[in-house]
């Protein structure tokens, strides 16, 4: 924990330095333990960690999930999210992983690729 401390101590000094700069690296990007990248814009970024969270701009995150952070030169942001009720009841075509169209009845225990209308996510059914 105390190394992570430390680490986010240097890392709020670089990121002072690299803001007032001109931005040679305009993002900070967090890697996580269940595999996401999440990249904050630097510019004007507050870093604060309160308890065990470190909250990064609009972004929370629990420490014990970070495994990584650097700055980078561009958004390296996965673009996976969690699809609401909303894209749910909007879904256009839902594939398995060999390409397979399938319905909603066709559907088992797997992974699935499906696209609403607002967007495209993977769906994992148990």
């Amino acid at each position: 924990m105390k190394k992570l401390l430390l680490l986010l101590a240097v890392a709020v000094g670089a990121l002072t330095a690299r803001a007032d700069t001109g931005a040679a690296y305009p993002y900070l990007t967090f890697e996580t333990t269940d595999g996401n990248v999440v990249s904050v814009p630097v510019s004007s970024l507050t870093l604060t960690v309160s308890g065990t969270t470190l909250t990064a701009g609009d972004k929370t995150f629990p420490l014990s999930n970070l495994t990584k952070m650097h700055f980078s030169t561009s958004d390296e942001t996965t673009g996976i999210s969690h699809p609401t009720v909303a894209d749910e009841d909007e879904v256009v075509e839902i594939y398995d992983l060999n390409g397979l169209r399938v319905t909603q009845d066709q559907m088992q225990k797997g992974v699935y690729i499906v696209k609403s209308v607002s967007g495209t996510y993977k769906l994992i059914t148990k």
